[in-house]
């Protein structure tokens, strides 16, 4: 097919015309209108959430920051990598050099792995190493998770009141920030919201800022729902962005004080079939336009953006034998990367990565290679290029000489958006707001999945009331449960009282199903990101610094990608404590506590190696419930591995939160519009062990619970299956 290619104009952000009272900045220093009306904003009594949709690269950041910066706030800044965390740490830390606030705030970054080490450290329970990191910042910096569980008493031992953490941290701290929260979904969502509304019953008026160019309209709707006050900061709308035609209307925008945010640049999209290796085999067969950017280009610096790790994984020894005789150096940034390789890779020449570096992390590049899940992902990612004139290296500043970007995309999208009458595009010159509202219409939309709200959000609602009701703080909050309780079930549009009989019922189904007490549904629906039944504990043999090579992956991605060997737990673990003893470094062991299997990590496969999930029973009872199950006996099918029988002998133990749809994966994943890296896979029952495709699809966890609110979408016809 043909190539196309277009140019985005360069985009220039309004300044402020007038600054407010007592805010006190840098000399030299000017802010962009978006980032005072978020302090305005924020200084509203009347108002309770701020939505700032300010483009990629105008500062969104320093807008959530500025009252911290003047000495008058405390904030939890939370984000959805660890990555994105550490890359705002080394930002903050350099405004409050640049500011100097009266106090001097003190910063925190506290992640998983950090609390462990730190409460390890210092001989304390999770809970009290919470406790004593937030009493020692005025900014911290955090992940929605540890925030979501510490407010469900996760970090508690059994004698402690429910608010015991977050009775005081809710208390001491005046802005909650949720930067980058587009990425999130309809559970994460509903979460955030069951938290702030425990936030607003049981404290005076907090504030709540949320950080997203594209913010999820839902969001909105239920915070206004819930009787929260929000006020959308929204440059686009009122005209506070330029895109310079001239050359003269570039120095007139800078002579009138607008700042740069985005450069022109060229995009390129690359047709590509429709295949899982189409990105990888055209890179291999594009070496020379990479090596070209460099000499052509000097100081070029670009990042290639896959959405597989396999891929990064094999791509990077590849370009690394390529590029490191020219001097050019190569790293990696993945789930999968060590933290010493993540770091390099900030600084490396050419940079491999996966989503872990499309979430905000402020890359310095010139040059950007892609592919895309969906018109959001596509969008995030474009972002990422043309947000800086150059970058220091060795004292000496260097400076870029244009920006391009390669889409690697498919045939037919590239057919919606150049070929035929009605193509929205073709080879010109376009800003980027209409370019982004073409993308939206003509690019795959994914799910939204509204439905969760009403059919899981109110679960967690139940558990924090239930929580409130405790004998140890029933008094104290009798007039905040009542209050939390209404509103609940009024955003929510149900009732605690049904919500209770759905958690009992699922408990007696489990009791039946295991001879167990527990409820696997009810766990799955009160966690943030969703449990991970599949996870599995990876010693890398492929990494190179020791401490680094103690790792997590699920089950699914390991058997079509990974050359592995079994290992036991105990073998695992004793190796992890003799490399931690060895190399004197601290290596968090409680993500490896719940891990269905043990492996040792050889190498990554040239060729993704088939497999598919197997049921010894019959699933068409099963999938005809249309609810969410928990189903045991589920085993693997792959004939090629040998290691087959050993993973079975764990899995068939465990109790999966399931949904059963009766239809091939690919379809299901195409007419319901799934996310990429939706947990769903290809499962067979006894009847149909043979067939050539999987007729059946299963789908596990928090994305059982999803697939669970479109039941609504399917009707029974026959043997078809219809999407209303």
């Amino acid at each position: 097919m043909t190539e196309y290619s277009i140019t985005l104009k360069s985009v220039y952000s309004c300044p402020a015309t007038e600054l407010l009272k007592d805010v006190k900045l840098p000399q030299g220093w000017a802010l962009s209108w978006h980032q005072v009306a978020t302090l305005e904003a924020l200084r509203d009594s009347n108002v309770d959430v701020v939505i700032n949709t300010a483009m990629t690269g105008d500062g969104k950041s320093l807008a959530g920051q500025l009252e911290v910066l003047q000495g008058e706030c405390s904030a939890i800044s939370l984000y959805p990598t660890n990555e994105l965390a550490r890359d705002q740490e080394i930002q903050i830390r350099h405004y409050i050099k640049q500011f100097q606030p009266w106090n001097n705030p003190r910063v925190v970054r506290l992640s998983g792995a950090e609390l462990e080490v730190y409460a390890e450290n210092e001989g304390l329970r999770k809970g009290a190493a919470i406790a004593t990191r937030t009493s020692q910042s005025e900014v911290l910096l955090t992940n929605p998770d540890i925030f979501h569980y510490l407010h469900r008493g996760a970090y508690l031992i059994p004698e402690d009141s429910p608010d015991k953490l977050w009775g005081r941290i809710d208390k001491d701290f005046d802005l909650f920030i949720f930067d980058e929260f587009h990425v999130f979904s309809a559970p994460q969502i509903a979460s955030v919201i069951n938290t702030m509304l425990l936030i607003s019953c049981t404290n005076r008026r907090k504030k709540f800022l949320f950080l997203s160019a594209t913010p999820e309209p839902q969001l909105i709707q239920r915070l206004e729902k819930a009787g929260f006050c929000c006020k959308v900061i929204n440059p686009i709308e009122q005209n506070r962005y330029q895109f310079p035609d001239t050359l003269e209307q570039h120095k007139q925008l800078e002579i009138d004080n607008w700042r740069q945010v985005a450069r022109t640049m060229q995009l390129q999209f690359i047709p590509l079939e429709s295949t899982s290796k189409a990105s990888e085999t055209w890179l291999r067969c594009n070496t020379d336009l990479i090596l070209k950017q460099f000499q052509q280009h000097l100081g070029s610096k670009g990042a290639i953006i896959l959405n597989s790790i396999a891929a990064v994984k094999r791509l990077t020894p590849f370009f690394q034998e390529l590029l490191q005789p020219h001097g050019l150096t190569v790293s990696e940034n993945t789930g999968l990367s060590g933290k010493g390789e993540r770091e390099r890779s900030l600084s490396a020449d050419l940079v491999l990565g996966t989503s872990t570096i499309d979430v905000g992390v402020d890359f310095k590049i010139n040059f950007l290679i892609f592919e895309s899940a969906d018109a959001g992902n596509f969008i995030q990612r474009l972002g990422r290029l043309g947000r800086h004139d150059g970058y220091e290296r060795n004292g000496q500043q260097i400076w870029f000489d244009g920006f391009i970007a390669y889409a690697l995309v498919s045939n037919f999208l590239v057919e919606r958006l150049f070929e035929g009458e009605s193509a929205p595009l073709k080879e010109g010159i376009y800003d980027r707001p209409s370019f982004h509202t073409i993308i939206n219409e003509k690019y795959r939309q994914i799910n939204d999945f509204r439905g969760y709200y009403r059919r899981w959000g109110a679960v967690q609602s139940l558990y924090l009331g239930r929580k409130l009701a405790d004998r140890t703080i029933q008094q104290q909050y009798a007039g905040s449960l009542e209050a939390f309780k209404k509103t609940c079930e009024q955003v929510f549009e149900t009732t605690f009282n049904r919500v209770a009989a759905q958690v009992s019922s699922w408990a007696k189904d489990w009791q039946q199903l295991s001879g167990k007490k527990g409820n696997p549904i009810y766990e799955d629906a009160l966690s943030f990101r969703g449990s991970s039944p599949l996870q599995c504990g990876l010693y890398d043999l492929t990494e190179i610094n020791e401490a680094d090579r103690f790792k997590t992956y699920d089950l699914p991605g390991i058997l079509g990608n990974l050359e592995i060997e079994m290992m036991t737990e105990a073998a695992f673990m004793r190796s992890l404590q003799e490399t931690k003893e060895r190399t004197g470094q601290p290596i968090p062991k409680g993500r490896f506590a719940h891990c269905l299997a043990f492996m040792k990590l050889r190498s990554y496969r040239e060729e993704r190696l088939n497999w598919k999930f197997a049921y010894p029973g019959d699933l068409q009872p099963i999938a005809d419930a249309w609810k969410v199950q928990v189903i045991s006996g589920i085993e693997i099918w792959q004939p090629d591995n040998r290691w087959a029988g050993e993973i079975n002998k764990r899995l068939r133990k465990e109790g999966l939160v399931s949904y059963i749809v009766r239809r091939p994966v690919s379809e299901v994943r195409q007419r319901l519009r799934l996310p990429m890296h939706f947990q769903i896979y290809p499962i067979s029952d006894q009847y149909s062990f043979h067939d050539a495709t999987a007729p059946y699809a299963i789908a596990f966890g928090q994305s059982a619970l999803l697939l669970d609110t479109l039941t609504s979408w399917f009707k029974n016809k026959g043997d078809e299956l219809w999407i209303v």
